[in-house]
């Protein structure tokens, strides 16, 4: 079927033998999800003529698809195949109970690319021997990238289009095959509405305005198009990109979607505060949920910086404020000194994306990812070392305070535990996400949740105690060095460890810079 609008309506865990349980602190919209076991997904690419350079066996004694006699300098050996890894997907079918013969046969047949998911020796017995059902979808984080040949590539990205309805109207069809899953737009207009904004023939409908329609009939997908009146707001994914996340099996949802086709954005405003502060009110008015931009003095930091009056506050140094007191914004920006990082919106940009039930937040995160990341750059060699104190060594010691507040992708990080062996840490630290940007680093030792010590307790417990944080989380942790340097000489591990640039402001006085008012009907507070 297909339905044209005429005028009158036309985005690999590394598995280390020890590790068995692992805690995902990502998040979709509506759920939390469990990874572990977690496969790796390894994607291969080779040359007319070349193997993937290793071979598929089945051992007696040994379960599974094992992989051996890997090739050095091959695509297996270099995507990070390692000799007596399970392969238990190929091109995301579940493979662990099919014939040998069948599976490499999928293998050969999958042409130059092949996507793969791989349990480690150890963690596929343990799943084995523990009953796990290893063919339970897993579902994977938004940030997790695949390995192509060695070397993690930029994962395709999903695309959202806001169609604004023109006098020709929106200049596209929708069409359905039958006996296929799935609504795909046709028949879009060169020049027209749908064209303009990104829509190509052949995407595939995932959403309409924030709600998901891949379960949809074509007619209850055409009264949506409908019922969304002058404007609509679509998630679509293109062929290639629906085929890589089938075969790696991540659930399609906005968070994996670029928004370069939106015609609003949001602003990025960075601030230098001035002698007289950042020049800017910050209002709050319970009649209207959120914080926004009041008063902003002429030529001040804030206006240089592109603040408007009336702008939404939706983050505060990437961390969204939406569920935030005023009292808790006005420290967040105060905490952060002479400079401060704003994500805003005006009215009509935050209405177009509450319509797709997104975060402005997908904007900072994508434009942030895509800037350059700064050099380490050697020192230069006329600069004369200061000399350490008698005990600056022992100043290189010290736990982290990691406050972090949950955004629309979760914390980005991991909980591991090793069976049997009490202690929790870090793993899989998303760049640039809330716990990247808190301070947390892949390896670190956590010692306290929200004030809990966890040394001695069960990685279950532990998780529990994360899951009940809330939308905030403060985890005291330390380097695998600082934790077993601090143990070896019985120093007990607590915030009081924290030296006072480190240590969280409890209070702080009002400086001249900042002054508030307040009343029954509205808060201020000026930077």
């Amino acid at each position: 079927m297909n339905n044209s609008f005429p005028s009158d309506f036309l985005k690999g865990t590394i598995l280390i033998p020890c590790i068995t349980i692992s805690w995902c602190f990502f998040k979709d919209r509506n759920r939390r999800i469990m990874a572990g076991p977690r496969p790796r997904v390894i994607a291969l690419s080779k040359h007319e003529g070349q193997s993937y350079g290793f071979f598929l066996r089945v051992e007696e004694g040994e379960e599974g698809h094992l992989v051996r006699a890997l090739e050095m300098g091959g695509p297996a050996e270099l995507a990070g195949l390692k000799d007596g890894d399970r392969i238990i997907r190929v091109n995301g079918t579940f493979v662990d109970n099919l014939e040998h013969n069948l599976v490499a046969d999928m293998v050969k047949k999958s042409g130059l690319t092949v996507t793969f998911h791989v349990l480690g020796a150890e963690t596929y017995r343990q799943a084995k021997s523990s009953g796990i059902n290893l063919a339970e979808p897993q579902s994977y984080s938004a940030q997790s990238q695949p390995t192509m040949n060695g070397v993690p590539g930029p994962s395709p990205k999903l695309k959202l289009c806001f169609l604004q309805k023109s006098a020709s109207g929106f200049g596209f069809s929708i069409k359905s095959v039958k006996g296929e899953k799935g609504i795909f737009m046709t028949d879009v207009i060169v020049g027209g509405t749908a064209d303009n904004a990104g829509v190509k023939t052949g995407d595939r409908l995932v959403e309409i305005n924030g709600e998901n329609v891949e379960g949809a009939t074509h007619d209850q997908t055409v009264g949506m198009v409908k019922a969304a009146g002058n404007s609509v707001m679509f998630l679509l994914v293109d062929e290639d990109t629906d085929k890589y996340y089938k075969n790696t099996c991540i659930r399609l949802e906005p968070g994996l979607a670029t928004t370069k086709h939106l015609p609003l954005k949001p602003r990025i405003a960075e601030i230098t505060k001035g002698a007289s502060g950042y020049g800017f009110f910050l209002k709050e008015d319970p009649k209207t949920p959120g914080h926004f931009i009041g008063e902003i003095d002429r030529g001040s930091p804030a206006e240089k910086a592109g603040l408007k009056e009336k702008d939404q506050l939706v983050a505060v140094d990437g961390m969204e404020v939406n569920h935030c007191t005023h009292e808790q914004v006005v420290e967040k920006i105060r905490q952060l000194g002479n400079l401060c990082c704003l994500l805003v919106v005006d009215a009509e940009t935050g209405k177009m994306y509450k319509m797709g039930g997104i975060s402005p937040l997908l904007y900072w995160e994508e434009m942030r990812s895509s800037l350059p990341q700064p050099r380490n750059l050697e020192p230069e060699h006329n600069v004369i070392p200061v000399p350490a104190m008698p005990d600056a060594a022992e100043e290189i010691y010290k736990p982290k305070l990691c406050r972090m507040e949950k955004t629309a992708a979760g914390y980005g990080f991991h909980l591991n535990g090793i069976q049997g062996v009490h202690g929790q840490y870090i793993k899989e630290v998303v760049k640039g996400g809330t716990a990247d940007r808190a301070g947390l680093e892949d390896d670190d030792i956590v010692v306290e949740v929200n004030g809990v010590n966890i040394e001695q307790s069960t990685h279950e417990e532990a998780v529990n105690l994360i899951r009940n944080s809330g939308d905030t989380l403060v985890l005291l942790v330390a380097g695998r060095a600082a934790y077993d340097h601090l143990k070896a000489k019985g120093v007990a591990i607590t915030p009081k460890l924290l030296d006072t640039e480190t240590a969280p402001i409890q209070t702080r006085e009002r400086t001249p810079s900042v002054s508030s008012t307040s009343s029954s009907e509205n808060e201020d507070m000026r930077f």
